[in-house]
């Protein structure tokens, strides 16, 4: 048989085909390329979106914004004056991107307009901080990305 270099640059074409389909098989089907969706209920979360944005434009149209900032003691957030502590429900929800096993909530806690996430609590990288609360019958939404 002679070999030639049409039979070659087949060979060569399969042979990158077959490492292609390889690697294809390999990442879908092996546990440790797994990796988690964004959020377990995307479909229904996106029905509600209508509702986070007029929550949202609550929170934009408050007199001073949410300010968060890094302490020794943990991530500080100070809430405009017109959040009165003891009439404020709610509750903080922080998201790890990297890893859903480091996700936590806890009720919203407001102590003298301050809110102080635990340094224990936090890892190092991002997390994306989403509280929500009510006061007088009226819902906040405060989304904000941070890099502890």
């Amino acid at each position: 048989m002679k070999w030639n270099w049409g039979k070659g640059i087949i060979v060569g074409m399969v042979a990158f085909m077959s490492f292609i389909l390889y690697m294809v098989i390999t990442m879908s089907t092996d546990k440790k390329f797994s990796h988690d969706l964004v959020t377990e209920a995307y479909y229904a979360k996106e029905m509600a979106y209508q509702n986070e944005i007029d929550a949202e434009t609550n929170t934009n149209n408050l007199s001073e914004k949410i300010i968060g900032k890094r302490l020794p003691e943990g991530w500080l957030l100070l809430f405009p004056k017109e959040i009165k502590a003891l009439e404020t429900t709610g509750k903080v929800f922080l998201y790890r991107p990297s890893n859903q096993k480091l996700d936590f909530e806890f009720p919203l806690e407001i102590s003298d307009r301050n809110l102080l996430i635990p340094d224990h609590k936090l890892i190092a990288g991002r997390w994306n901080i989403t509280i929500e609360f009510t006061q007088d019958n009226k819902v906040y939404l405060y989304k904000k990305s941070i890099t502890y």
